[in-house]
């Protein structure tokens, strides 16, 4: 018999009608590894049970006793209640038999109560009491055609009529019921799910290039999103193969961690179906990110491999962490020798809605510093290729992930290959102990083109690398030559400077009656302001009282009234008419910040004051224009002392950038002088002020500023760049120096893109032609027709 057939029919013969096919997985899971643990511990439940009778009379309490229980037990856990389920199954009244289930999951320990727990499974138990079918449940499970126990079932003649189930059947047959759950539940098939050809992929790039290196020695793996421990025991298989092909008897411990509690539990359950009990240990549970259980130990780690979520958010780790400006976590504040200046801290966090690069930051804060080192796996998408400026947080981390020589490769992956998502993925390769041959470069190789397409579709999975793909990946991997499908590159090729490139503000000045008449509006919200004045007249500036309450009523209406305003206007379009035209010209919700500045008499009495003050500055200065924004500014701050006006600096200047426009003809305004050299490509330039030669520093004009990327393999650096592409174009820009930031990006498409040629026009026009004259048949023949 099919047992995973079997097990997955229970859901249809007793769940159907009770639960959705989706919460099928709640019951048959936690079900699963109950029934296994259960059969696993039969053999030995006499001693089980005897040894507690003699660790109960000692007054022992339970977390004392549970040693002597699981060596009873000769397992990693026990069960120390009187029951086994087959035991239940005489017990069938409904009064006692969900209380007798209960003490029998209370029997376990306190690993295993831990996965029942994390299952969310007791909580079934209501649902599965009110639908009478707890007792059908049990039943099915313990069902003598099936056999999940490490031992066979024999027939009276002592011949095996049901085989045993090893550990490695269990897992597979643990493993396939998730396989099945993941289909059902397209909308989240392989959110905790790789593909095993992924993995494989991942585990032969890790393991294969050190496998002359594996000695009769203690590796520990990790996978720090472990979901449901995949990664971990592909790994573990794979490098006890190579250490047993060598003759090396490698010992292998496995860690993880997994933030979400059901594929925790499975995790924790896989491992305990698989006898390895004592690995089940080191499978913790929390975000790896905000709780890191393993690097408060201080571990440190041969292997690692993962594949963390893509496109999560981050933003309850980061509070957990203190907040961006407050986190310190030393895994992503980081010290770095290429940085300038006094700090050499590098600050590796990315966009709160995308935390995937910190799990690989993660696990590079927990390499080994020993001749082998460490090896790393991880899974991307797109995002960590490139996404980020120079000086965020991803561009950071690429950053010290480069400049430290870690990145030996990276593998685009085909399109398709995840049951979650069809978007393109990468697997990253990194050591702390690159071959010298690797050293200062980077491998990108394109596996595309590498699958064979699947019979039926698995959520959005449409495809697998069969091992001759993984191979031809490894080929490449190991030749390490340049290729259709392979490019090595130094690691300067992936690092660029980001140049902000400044040039001077140049204004005209004029008074005129336009400029003047604006300054009534100059608080903000311009449009808005003249709206309202339009409507409300001057009374806004010179007796503001008188309006003021009808003001908030327009700005600020009851919620009552706005409610009135929407049905009305649904009702209207429920009815297929149009809304009132007064209706279109109602204002906006505005936010309560700028409400409240609009209900401020204080701001339209500026507005007036400013208006004022520049109509009697007009009339002492005059209507002349100026080429030199700062002649012009003198003479306005000059006339407002001559007219004794009260007025702040900020207020008079002001009033003379409102009466002037950008022009490139006019003179650049100065900012400030300066103490330095002159360097007129840094922005120090040799200038005449009052009639003596300085150096002065030009006031930007952010309408002109403008950033360029320069490569680092670009010829000369930054100031060939800048004479050659910049200053043909613009001979008064300038660098601004301070925010010269660097930045990485990998980009597979620069390097293995082939565009595709266009067609010939032979071939076009000979198209366009038959098309003509099918459209001129068709034609002909309605005519026909209709002369007919």
């Amino acid at each position: 018999m099919n047992i995973s057939q079997f097990i997955w029919n229970i859901a249809d013969d007793v769940l159907r009608g009770v639960y959705t096919r989706g919460k099928y997985r709640d019951i048959i899971l936690p079900m699963t590894v109950i029934r296994r643990l259960d059969a696993v511990l039969e053999a030995t439940k006499p001693a089980v049970l005897a040894r507690k009778v003699e660790l109960d009379a000692l007054d022992l309490p339970p977390a004392a006793q549970e040693p002597a229980l699981n060596k009873a037990a000769a397992q990693a856990f026990h069960n120390g209640s009187p029951f086994t389920l087959k035991q239940l199954l005489s017990r069938p009244n409904p009064a006692t038999q969900r209380a007798d289930f209960e003490s029998y999951l209370d029997g376990f320990s306190a690993n295993v109560r831990e996965i029942i727990e994390q299952f969310g499974f007791r909580k079934q138990l209501d649902t599965l009491e009110r639908a009478a079918i707890l007792h059908a449940l049990l039943e099915k499970f313990c069902d003598d055609r099936v056999n999940l126990s490490p031992a066979p079932v024999r027939d009276d003649d002592g011949r095996i009529r049901l085989p045993a189930m090893d550990n490695h059947a269990m897992g597979t047959l643990f493993e396939e019921l998730l396989r099945k759950f993941n289909e059902e539940n397209n909308e989240e098939a392989g959110e905790h799910f790789t593909p095993r050809d992924v993995i494989e992929l991942m585990a032969e790039l890790v393991f294969r290039p050190v496998a002359d290196r594996i000695g009769d020695s203690t590796y520990l793996l990790y996978d720090d999103a472990c979901g449901t421990g995949g990664m971990l025991t592909v790994g573990e298989a794979k490098l006890a193969r190579l250490a047993a092909g060598a003759g090396k008897a490698a010992e292998i411990h496995l860690y993880g961690q997994e933030s979400n509690p059901e594929t925790y539990a499975i995790c924790k359950a896989d491992l305990l179906i698989k006898g390895e009990g004592a690995e089940a240990r080191n499978i913790a549970p929390n975000s790896t990110l905000s709780a890191d259980a393993h690097g408060r130990q201080g571990l440190r780690f041969d292997f690692m491999m993962a594949n963390p979520p893509f496109g999560k958010t981050w933003k309850v780790d980061l509070a957990a962490m203190g907040g961006k400006a407050g986190a310190l976590d030393p895994r992503f504040v980081v010290k770095h020798p290429g940085l300038e200046g006094d700090d050499k801290q590098l600050r590796l966090f990315p966009r709160v809605s995308d935390g995937q690069l910190l799990f690989l930051v993660n696990k590079l804060s927990k390499m080994k510093d020993t001749p082998l080192g460490s090896r790393i796996a991880d899974i991307h998408n797109g995002s960590a290729l490139f996404t980020g400026e120079a000086g965020s947080g991803e561009s950071n981390v690429r950053r010290w992930i480069i400049e430290n020589d870690w990145l030996e490769a990276i593998v685009a992956l085909p399109l398709n290959i995840f049951y979650n998502t069809g978007i393109a993925t990468y697997v990253w390769v990194l050591s702390n102990r690159k071959a010298e041959r690797r050293k200062g470069k980077v491998q990108l190789i394109d596996a595309t083109g590498l699958f064979r397409p699947l019979r039926r579709n698995l959520g959005k999975r449409n495809c697998e690398m069969t091992p001759e793909h993984i191979q031809a990946v490894l080929n490449a991997y190991e030749a390490m030559e340049p290729s259709d499908t392979s490019v090595v590159l130094p690691n300067s090729a992936f690092g660029y400077w980001k140049i902000v490139v400044e040039r001077p503000l140049r204004l005209r000045s004029r008074f005129t009656r336009e400029a003047i008449d604006a300054l009534r509006f100059q608080s903000g919200h311009r449009s808005l302001r003249q709206a309202l004045h339009a409507e409300f007249g001057d009374a806004l500036f010179d007796d503001f009282a008188s309006v003021a309450e009808r003001l908030k009523a327009h700005l600020d209406p009851p919620e009552a009234e706005m409610e009135e305003a929407a049905e009305s206007e649904d009702e209207a379009s429920a009815e297929g008419e149009e809304v009132a035209a007064e209706a279109e010209d109602t204002t906006p919700k505005l936010p309560r910040k700028t409400v409240k500045k609009l209900l401020d008499p204080a701001t339209w009495v500026r507005d007036r004051r400013l208006h004022r003050a520049a109509e009697r500055l007009m009339a002492v200065i005059g209507d002349a224009e100026h080429d030199d924004y700062a002649v012009f500014e003198a003479k306005v701050t000059g006339a407002i002392r001559a007219e004794r006006l009260v007025m702040k600096p900020a207020e008079a200047r002001m009033i003379a950038r409102a009466m002037s426009w950008r022009a490139a003809d006019a003179r650049p305004i100065v900012k400030s002088a300066s103490k330095k050299v002159a360097d007129p490509r840094g922005g120090f330039f040799t200038a005449t002020v009052k009639g003596k030669a300085a150096i002065v520093v030009y006031e930007p004009d952010k309408a002109l500023s403008d950033t360029e990327i320069v490569a680092f393999d670009e010829p000369g650096g930054i100031e060939a760049f800048f004479e050659r592409e910049v200053l043909p174009h613009a001979d008064d820009a300038w660098i601004d120096r301070e925010k010269t930031r660097i930045g990485y990006e990998v980009s597979f498409a620069r390097h293995f893109y082939k565009p595709k040629p266009p067609r010939p026009l032979a071939e076009i026009k000979a198209e366009i032609d038959a098309l003509e004259h099918q459209t001129q048949a068709l034609l002909d023949a309605v005519l026909v027709e209709a002369d007919a």
